[in-house]
């Protein structure tokens, strides 16, 4: 999660749980292009869960909502801590502290992408970024960038990354 995005979410003693999706069709990754007054930047499909909604639900929903898409939702890859405080953009949402689970997804219906319902805030489209060429897009978390292009299948617990 880029810092500043997440500073409307920051609360000191929550911590928040955020479903993400990793869609990949031949050799490419689905992902929320957003610009912020620096730079453009790429997350994942995903959001916070709400209260007494699934993980599964929350991601079905966040996928429509930001790209007009429809998943099934598969199996868990990854699981990140994001502690704020411990990386660069400590000082737009100090205390801010994010559980993502990163769930691998197929679209069932991309006939609408891009056409969101509710974009977040700096979402300005969806990009297909190549798997091959992470390296060379502000993508986040940049953890992606190694472990997408290793094994991309084996469930992991990343650690507090960025």
């Amino acid at each position: 999660m880029h810092g500043i995005d997440a500073v409307k979410y920051c609360d000191m003693e929550n911590i928040r749980v955020s479903a993400k999706a990793i869609i990949t069709h031949n050799g490419k990754l689905l992902t929320m292009h957003h610009r912020d007054a620096d730079s453009d930047y790429y997350l994942l499909p995903g959001g916070g869960q709400r209260n007494g909604e699934s993980l599964i639900s929350t991601l079905e929903r966040e996928c429509m909502e930001e790209a007009g898409v429809k998943v099934m939702v598969r199996d868990v890859l990854y699981i990140r801590d994001y502690i704020a405080d411990n990386h660069e953009f400590a000082e737009f949402s100090p205390g801010f502290h994010q559980v993502e689970i990163m769930f691998q997804c197929q679209l069932l219906d991309s006939s609408k992408i891009g056409q969101g319902k509710e974009m977040d805030e700096r979402q300005i489209g969806v990009s297909w970024l190549p798997i091959d060429e992470l390296d060379q897009h502000p993508l986040y978390p940049a953890i992606l960038k190694k472990v997408l292009r290793k094994n991309y299948s084996k469930s992991t617990y990343l650690g507090d990354v960025n």
